[in-house]
């Protein structure tokens, strides 16, 4: 069966309320009813280039300094670490290229992935890990906040005693989730803003650790195989950014299905590229000058006393701008395990989990940066072959998926497959990130492959490449698709408005 022909009629479970209200589906300042549920035409709107805007504003984020200054901790050199936060953050035109789905089905990533793992099996590769992947992240975010904003009212002379510190960690939890749960155009909305005012800020800030800065830094000498190591070990940290965010279809399946894909790619790259290089270069150069393995307080030995406390502001505003973003997705994720339940409940219950486990970080956590770092390195070995089979899967399909079908649940759906699994996705994810594992080198656990690299952390590059060839190839032999004649004759883009079928 072609996915073009799959019956208009197939069910698509939405919350009756949702149903209701879908005329005022996506309004500033009022909670968004649409969910998992597909964006019927008539309420598309928007333009790709406020795309840059979202995902600018999630990564004008302090955690892109603090990952910079990793680099140097990891005894790398200055101008090989800026290196690296160039080409770790390449992988933002993978996730720019993933975002062209959202569009094209008009439902967020989590449901497009049933296409790649089937409906069953994407409970565990898409919405499960993604579950737990959004939740990592939203503690992280929730942590460096609530350290921030003890900072911010230490300078102010004001002691946080140790009971009331929780309170500072569920302020921080309420106000993002809050913004989350009003949802796609509300965070549209406000994006800009945010990024300006964080970005002008962190611009200040950078021109005092630049005059800081050590430009002739140079670390002591590591063994060759560990230099490879740790270089490797950086590229992977730096690469954790853009490959948590699988899930850029869900801030454009808003916009037309006739949005030219060229631009969806450029501006949602670049809102994350842009930003991503140039923190991550700002906490190399002030790892260069100062000690940043307390990244909370150690920029206040360059700043002046003035801007210390605006900088402080800053990394709050900036932070709970991405959790914004990433309880808005992981509660799509959540959503995918129960379709009754609105989306904006969903964000709510993540938003208490997280705070949860944000606490346990704070308060029992020996070290947030030693955690943080093998933490990373771990999701990586998940998110890398999630993203690269995802990112497959659109130039396999040609961007045609169909969000109705994709909302089917029953044993008639298309994306049914086998018992609700689809063989070739399942196979390359267990496979691939299985091997990635054993890549990982943290100070936790190191890998058996790793150990016999000499330590080298290839997990980034070999996980990704592993799954997104093993997913092509097992998509190519496996029916339906085995046999040319019997694969879906999708249609393909070639310009803004021209198509043509699959040869």
């Amino acid at each position: 069966m072609s996915i073009t022909d799959i019956d208009a009629s197939a069910p698509t479970i939405t919350h009756p309320r949702d149903r209701a209200d879908a005329g005022q589906s996506d309004r500033v300042g009022r909670i968004e009813t649409r969910g998992i549920d597909q964006i019927p035409d008539a309420e598309r709107h928007g333009r790709p280039q406020t795309l840059f805007g979202i995902w600018a504003a999630a990564n004008v984020v302090y955690l892109n300094i603090v990952l910079g200054a990793l680099l140097v901790l990891l005894g790398l050199g200055l101008w090989e670490s800026l290196a690296i936060c160039v080409l770790g953050n390449l992988w933002w035109f993978v996730i720019g290229w993933i975002s062209i789905s959202g569009p094209a089905s008009g439902t967020p990533s989590v449901m497009i992935m049933r296409a790649m793992f089937g409906v069953r099996g994407n409970a565990v590769f898409g919405s499960g890990l993604g579950v737990l992947i959004g939740l990592f992240y939203i503690v992280l975010n929730l942590a460096f906040a609530t350290l921030a904003t003890e900072a911010l009212l230490a300078t102010m002379g004001i002691a946080v005693p140790g009971g009331l510190s929780a309170l500072v960690l569920v302020t921080v939890a309420a106000v993002s989730t809050a913004v989350s749960v009003f949802g796609h155009a509300t965070i549209e909305k406000l994006s800009p803003y945010i990024s300006i005012g964080v970005g002008v800020c962190f611009v200040a800030v950078g021109i005092f650790v630049v005059t800081a800065a050590d430009w002739s830094y140079a670390p002591a000498a590591l063994p060759a195989g560990d230099h490879t190591a740790m270089w490797l070990l950086g590229l992977t940290v730096i690469a954790s950014t853009p490959l948590s965010w699988g899930t850029s279809a869900d801030y454009s399946r808003y916009l037309p299905p006739a949005t030219p894909k060229r631009r969806i790619v450029l501006w949602t790259a670049l809102g994350g590229f842009v930003p991503g290089v140039l923190l991550c270069a700002l906490g190399v150069l002030a790892a260069t000058a100062v000690d940043m393995t307390d990244p909370q307080t150690a920029l206040a030995e360059i700043l002046p006393s003035w801007l210390y406390p605006i900088f402080l502001i800053a990394v709050i505003a900036g932070t709970i701008a991405n959790n914004v973003l990433c309880s808005y997705s992981t509660g799509l994720y959540a959503q995918a395990f129960a379709p009754r339940v609105r989306r904006a409940a969903s964000v709510a219950v993540v938003g208490v989990v997280a705070a949860v486990l944000a606490a346990a970080l704070l308060y029992a956590a020996t070290s947030l940066l030693e955690t943080m770092n093998y933490a990373i390195e771990i999701a990586v070995a998940v998110m890398g072959p999630l993203v690269a089979v995802y990112a497959v899967d659109i130039w396999l399909r040609r961007n045609a998926y169909d969000g109705r079908a994709l909302n089917d649940t029953t044993p008639a759906s298309p994306f049914w497959y086998r018992g609700g699994w689809f063989a070739p996705g399942t196979i390359a994810m267990v496979v691939a990130t299985t091997i990635a594992v054993l890549m990982v080198n943290t100070t936790l656990y190191t890998g058996p492959i790793a150990a016999a690299l000499g330590g080298a952390d290839v997990s980034s590059i070999a996980g990704p490449a592993i799954a997104g060839t093993l997913y092509a190839v097992l998509w190519r032999t496996t029916r339906p698709y085995r046999d040319r004649a019997a694969r879906p004759a999708l249609a393909w883009t070639v310009g803004q408005n021209e198509t043509e079928e699959r040869p």
